[in-house]
């Protein structure tokens, strides 16, 4: 009989030092600190540490989900929403559940990724791509109820993990790239009957949401914006990170970046643009605004605030002090009082060079001369750029160490305002050149790719400073677990799994695990072995925005799976498949320079996010300057306008894209791939 009272009390207790050996929440507990109290893998038994067994997932779409792990049983989402149940002794398939969202993949920005389940009661909640929230049987994966969270008139999507808050499930969405406004709403757990909605941003003026933040939207927030933002959308999209004070009954969520980027565009005239990149705390049963803080005001880079956010009690001035702990897209780790939303403390934890510090009197960003790109005739480049200085791979908070472990990133980029007018309302709405091609000189390229590198932090936020650092060679490196047996376990774009120790940074086990390891580790315990798993598989954003740099150290693609370790594990992997490095063998590039700046502009709004920057993908799309559709006109014209490929997530754009223009992309994929064979 499944002991789903004992894990409500468990859920219920919210206490990083719950004394249980699941891991029944994504964060394990409402905190979100990913820290398990297991200690029997340790740096003394770690070397022993082998697989225990692995489950073949079927894509290659990537994988960014935390495993929920409760009574021997563990559930996880992979791409396109699929879930599926495992014995999380043997690895053996209980059910699966397949949601079918291919077709919905155009309208999502950064791919067809899961970060995860929820689990209530006898329910597992997923998020699907296209919006829809989902209640399932844990025992059958049968579905219990559905509902729509969004209009399938706008390019929404789902890719974060539901969260579960007194009887209620918590969801956001994502698409402030495309045109989306941003909002989190909160349904009955039992009836899938929304409860309340929180728009983030406010709508078109004179017209009321009837949603709990008409108020503070109308009293606070409007006055921030300026010209016609709501034709944009305004963004500020909650795609992920959620966390939840029992005591203090606050729901807190993370706001993402604006809708377009640039903000001369958006907002013409300035303002601060609340809530964008902000951090908001709620009433969780009504959605009633309690504080926000915003972390970047006039948002204009893609500084989102929906990186993971952890709440810990830390010693500040000889007593403890309840906090929320921070460390978003823009490079400074922030630490707030999670009561009232003051800032206690922002210090870089990266490079960072578009602002030189946070006032601590403002708490306002004081912003570099050059920060605002869209003044400037050349490009600027910024650090961090769009990838963040630590983006979605959650960190972990230690509190027996103290410290906070974040997989951070030096990763520059270069913003160049894109002032096409024909293009700003289609694809994608960002308002910056995204094709990262002929508009780039070799020396800007060379200049972006030295900057960049990945790095495990170790961070004391009491006193705001890096006590270690471990330099990985490349950017876009995974989530971390910490435990109470000294060790601190993540993953790299070099396809290992590894685990270090949490006082010092040494690397102390890895595992090769054939694929790029993103996603976030778990340990939970079963018949007194503890285990560590991850899902292996590298997908989303990471290869699209990092293709060129990810093939120049190593492809990240492989084979997804689920792999799980124990002490004294004897599984292996089969081998892995061949990697074949094909020689580029582009058609004639005949394009006149007219075409082919039209192609550029159009690639980066309509096809960078799925088929990479400069038209190189690392991941699971495909790379077009390889593409066979290539060679003939009309066989382009079949994919792109004709839907040849809908079935596999390539839809149509005939309603996006005349045949000249699809044409004129066509003719871009040509010349960066004669490009790059030239350098080969």
């Amino acid at each position: 009989m499944r002991r789903w009272g004992w894990l409500l009390a468990v859920i219920a207790t919210a206490s990083t030092h719950a004394n249980n050996t699941d891991w029944p929440l994504t964060g394990r507990t409402y905190d979100e600190q990913r820290f398990s109290p297991l200690e029997q893998i340790n740096p003394d038994t770690v070397s022993r540490l082998g697989l225990s067994w692995s489950f073949d997932l079927e894509t290659t779409a990537g994988q960014e989900a935390t495993p929920i792990v409760a009574d021997g049983v563990m559930y996880v989402a992979s791409a396109f929403s699929v879930v599926k149940a495992l014995d999380a002794r043997t690895g053996r398939l209980l059910w699966s559940y397949d949601p079918h969202t291919k077709p919905w993949l155009v309208h999502a920005c950064c791919g067809p990724v899961s970060r995860g389940v929820a689990l209530w009661k006898s329910r597992v909640y997923v998020g699907a791509l296209d919006g829809r929230l989902i209640a399932l049987d844990a025992a059958s994966g049968h579905v219990i109820w559905q509902t729509q969270t969004f209009d399938h008139d706008g390019n929404y999507s789902i890719t974060g993990a539901p969260r579960i808050v007194k009887g209620k499930v918590i969801i956001g969405n994502g698409g402030a790239d495309m045109g989306a406004r941003g909002y989190v709403s909160a349904y009955d757990a039992d009836s899938g009957k929304l409860a309340w909605r929180f728009y983030t941003v406010p709508g078109k003026p004179g017209e009321s949401d009837h949603a709990a933040s008409d108020a503070i939207l109308a009293s606070k927030a409007a006055i921030t914006w300026n010209g016609s933002w709501w034709k944009y959308g305004g963004g500020g999209t909650v795609w992920d990170s959620m966390a939840y004070d029992p005591d203090l009954d606050l729901l807190y969520v993370g706001t993402g970046n604006g809708s377009p980027w640039n903000q001369s565009i958006r907002s013409p005239g300035g303002g601060d643009n609340l809530f964008l990149s902000s951090i908001l705390a709620l009433r969780p049963d009504t959605g009633e605004y309690v504080w926000h803080y915003q972390e970047t005001p006039g948002e204009s880079w893609d500084y989102t605030a929906t990186q993971h956010i952890v709440l810990a009690d830390i010693p500040l001035r000889g007593h403890a002090r309840k906090v929320l702990l921070h460390a978003p897209k823009n490079g400074f780790f922030y630490v707030l009082d999670r009561a009232h939303g003051e800032l206690i403390s922002a210090q870089p934890f990266v490079h960072v060079s578009w602002a030189s510090s946070v006032d601590p009197k403002t708490g306002r960003p004081i912003e570099s001369p050059s920060a605002r790109y869209y003044s400037s005739a050349r490009p600027a480049l910024q650090f961090p750029g769009p990838g963040g200085g630590h983006n979605w791979p959650p960190m972990s908070f230690d509190p027996r160490t103290g410290l906070v472990y974040i997989p951070a990133q030096d990763s520059g980029f270069l913003y160049t305002e894109d002032t096409d007018s024909r293009v700003r309302m289609r694809g994608n709405l960002t308002g910056v050149s995204l094709d990262g091609g002929p508009r780039l000189s070799a020396a800007d390229k060379a200049t972006v790719m030295s900057s960049m590198r990945g790095y495990l932090v170790a961070w004391n936020p009491a006193e705001q400073k890096a006590v270690w650092r471990v330099e990985q060679r490349a950017p876009f490196n995974g989530a971390v677990l910490s435990t109470a047996g000294g060790l601190v376990f993540e993953g790299d774009l070099e396809r290992n799994f590894a685990a270090y120790r949490a006082d010092n940074g040494q690397k102390v086990w890895s595992f090769p695990a054939q694929v790029a390891v993103v996603a976030s580790p778990v340990a939970f315990e079963l018949d007194g072995k503890e285990y560590v798993a991850v899902l292996a598989g590298w997908g989303g954003v990471w290869p699209i925005s990092g293709g060129e740099f990810a093939l120049k150290t190593g492809d990240g693609n492989g084979p997804n799976r689920v792999l799980v370790f124990e002490l004294d594990g004897h599984a292996t992997l089969p081998p892995p498949p061949p990697k074949h490095a094909a020689a580029l063998q582009p058609p004639s590039d005949t394009s006149s320079p007219e075409h082919l700046a039209q192609g550029t502009a159009l690639f980066g709004h309509f096809c960078a996010r799925c088929h990479g920057v400069a038209a190189i993908s690392a991941g699971w799309t495909p790379d077009l300057r390889h593409s066979a559709w290539l060679n003939s006109g009309d066989a382009w014209l079949r994919v792109v306008r004709g839907g040849a490929l809908s079935s596999e997530g390539m839809a149509s754009f005939s309603k996006d894209l005349s045949v000249d223009e699809a044409l004129d992309i066509r003719a871009y994929v040509i010349h960066r791939a004669t490009e790059d064979k030239a350098e080969e």
